[in-house]
């Protein structure tokens, strides 16, 4: 298990050196100015020289591109991620913010969408071949398919505009002081984009709980539990939990990439102030070490919920380790 540990962190070094480097090249061949993105072209005009070479210096114009991202990576090293060229703040302190925002956003959607993914396949496996297993299939290719975006929209459209029964947008009310921000205000205001990434991301746990579990109530053993008795809640109790809750589990952890992806969109659509926004902020304005520090963070998470879902596999299905060992 440690040799298994170990190779894990150096691959998920080697990751992030291709992430970081693979960002840094996408942004470097971005046709986007940051001068005039985020000065104008107007207010660029009534400048100096000077004026605009200061500032040529301060976003990075001419430096060459493997210049600047050495001088990041070497940062990097020492800790340090740079100056966000937008927010005028450290990058672990901005992102330590954004994070903090997100967290309850992404940590709702993620519990959500396990939960209830894993509750609907349940439901259709044990009743297969009924109207609640069309249904509930018929749902589950319906939010797989359908674009975050779009449902963002129409979530906030029915309940923010039309009924009024929950804020618009933000992480807060707007306005208030955020010692005065209580726990319950930060609940609300995440409720509808935490549906929304619930919503779009439970489908792949329902639908493989859905197979794995109608492949379980067909086994032979089933069919011998079924002759000898047994109710259907028994036979999931004894039978079914046992061998589908553990896919479920890594597929859940694995599902934490989904999240990070779909909270971009999202958190535009809700004006959220979390790190999907603060990466699209940062992409757009050409504020380099903010995008390139967030990437190497979401990097690190999304591999982290990989790693943690392979190590679990391993440590409670006695087969793998054995198979490891005899190979």
């Amino acid at each position: 298990m440690a040799g298994k540990i170990g190779r894990s962190f150096f691959r998920m070094a080697v990751l992030l050196v291709l992430v970081s480097l693979g960002a840094f090249l996408l942004v470097s061949v971005s046709p986007i100015d940051p001068l005039q993105t985020n000065i104008g072209q107007a207010a660029l005009g009534s400048m100096s020289q000077e004026q605009i070479k200061r500032l040529q210096e301060y976003w990075g114009v001419g430096i060459a591109p493997l210049e600047r991202f050495f001088s990041w990576a070497k940062g990097v090293i020492r800790g340090d991620m740079g100056i966000s060229l937008l927010y005028r703040q450290p990058v672990l302190q901005v992102i330590r913010v954004k994070f903090y925002n997100s967290l309850w956003l992404l940590g709702m959607s993620w519990l959500l969408s396990g939960v209830f993914g894993f509750l609907l396949g349940i439901a259709a496996g044990v009743k297969k071949d009924t109207v609640w297993d069309r249904g509930i299939s018929a749902w589950i290719l319906l939010t797989a398919s359908m674009p975050a975006f779009w449902l963002a929209l129409v979530l906030l459209m029915v309940f923010s505009v039309w009924l009024k029964l929950l804020p618009i947008g933000f992480s807060i009310p707007t306005g208030m002081e955020a010692a005065q921000v209580t726990l319950k205000d930060r609940i609300v205001h995440a409720i509808l984009p935490a549906a929304t990434l619930s919503i779009t991301g439970c489908s792949n746990i329902a639908m493989h709980t859905r197979e794995k579990l109608v492949e379980v109530m067909h086994s032979d053993y089933v069919l011998f539990a079924r002759a000898r008795g047994d109710s259907t809640w028994e036979i999931l109790r004894r039978h079914g939990l046992r061998n589908i809750l553990l896919p479920a589990i890594m597929l859940q952890f694995a599902s934490i990439s989904e999240i990070f992806g779909g909270s971009v969109l999202v958190e535009q659509v809700f004006s959220y102030p979390g790190l999907g926004q603060a990466a699209v902020t940062a992409g757009l304005g050409g504020d380099v070490p903010l995008l390139l520090g967030i990437t190497v963070i979401t990097a690190m998470i999304v591999f982290g919920g990989n790693m943690a879902a392979d190590l679990l596999y391993s440590l409670v299905d006695p087969r793998i380790r054995r198979g490891r060992k005899t190979g």
